[in-house]
């Protein structure tokens, strides 16, 4: 497998980042993924605005948009795939152990994994531990992935495959890689910015092209909500049929049923929207 590795392609088994690198030491990184079909991004002008936003809010330099176009295609062209992930990691590069920054300049990474289709549905719980909303990190796309990592594994546990945040003051926020929409009385609603949550590339197109209204939720929503989906870039739109030990039987139930085929139909005709 090639990978792009700050300018050029090299093979996976022996490209190396320094161990120094501060990405590594300190989690000092952001990162996009983007979805690909048969060879093409989806929606890549959104993923590198936003990997831009993320580098401003961490003080890194903006990337260049050019050459994260020219390694993603190069590396797309190397590794063809029906369907793939594609992962863009730029980080605060070769730094002290410490958090201050190094000077040698900020390392890029695209590197491509081939995925498969998400099932129609699936299983969520909640989780005890809180988005901060006030955070310094809040709203980035960083490398300090960590807390996702722990609460992932506690759904796999539980036979899931997210996990859903509150945020400081008990309010609906988003999932370890995902944000979530729900149902109420015929009407879909999704958590706004302000609750903390990342702003999705998924999440921004399903609200454009479904009319979903962004309000503030409380957590316990999600045992009287009618339906619930999750939005992401590998997932699509997905609907719930589990949260915790509430089932929704019949799901997608109609409305997430409606905004999944739009979503397939959208995003089909259109890969940059």
């Amino acid at each position: 497998m090639k990978i792009w590795l700050d300018g050029g392609l090299q093979d996976s088994e022996s490209a190396r980042v320094s161990v120094f690198d501060h990405g590594l030491t300190v989690g000092d990184g952001i990162f996009e993924t983007v979805k690909t079909v048969h060879g093409q991004a989806f929606a890549l002008t959104r993923h590198l605005d936003r990997l831009t936003r993320s580098a401003r809010g961490l003080g890194l330099p903006d990337p260049d948009h050019d050459e994260v176009r020219r390694a993603c295609a190069a590396v797309l062209e190397a590794n063809p795939a029906p369907l793939g992930r594609l992962r863009i990691t730029y980080t605060g590069g070769h730094g002290p152990l410490g958090s201050d920054r190094g000077e040698h300049g900020p390392t890029l990474v695209v590197a491509l994994g081939t995925t498969t289709r998400r099932p129609d549905s699936t299983a969520v719980i909640t989780v005890p531990w809180t988005r901060n909303e006030r955070g310094a990190l809040t709203g980035l796309k960083t490398t300090s992935y960590a807390e996702n990592v722990v609460a992932l594994a506690r759904a796999r546990e539980q036979g899931a495959t997210e996990a859903l945040f509150a945020n400081t003051v008990g309010q609906l926020c988003e999932g370890t890689g995902s944000n979530v929409f729900v149902v109420l009385d015929g009407e879909l609603y999704t958590p706004p910015l302000a609750s903390g949550c990342l702003a999705g590339i998924t999440r921004a197109l399903a609200i454009e092209w479904t009319g979903a209204e962004e309000t503030d939720l409380p957590l316990d929503v999600l045992q009287r909500a009618d339906e619930v989906f999750l939005t992401s870039t590998l997932r699509d739109v997905q609907a719930v049929h589990r949260v915790d030990d509430r089932g929704l039987p019949g799901a997608p139930g109609p409305v997430t049923a409606k905004a999944m085929r739009i979503f397939e139909e959208r995003s089909g005709n259109d890969l940059d929207p």
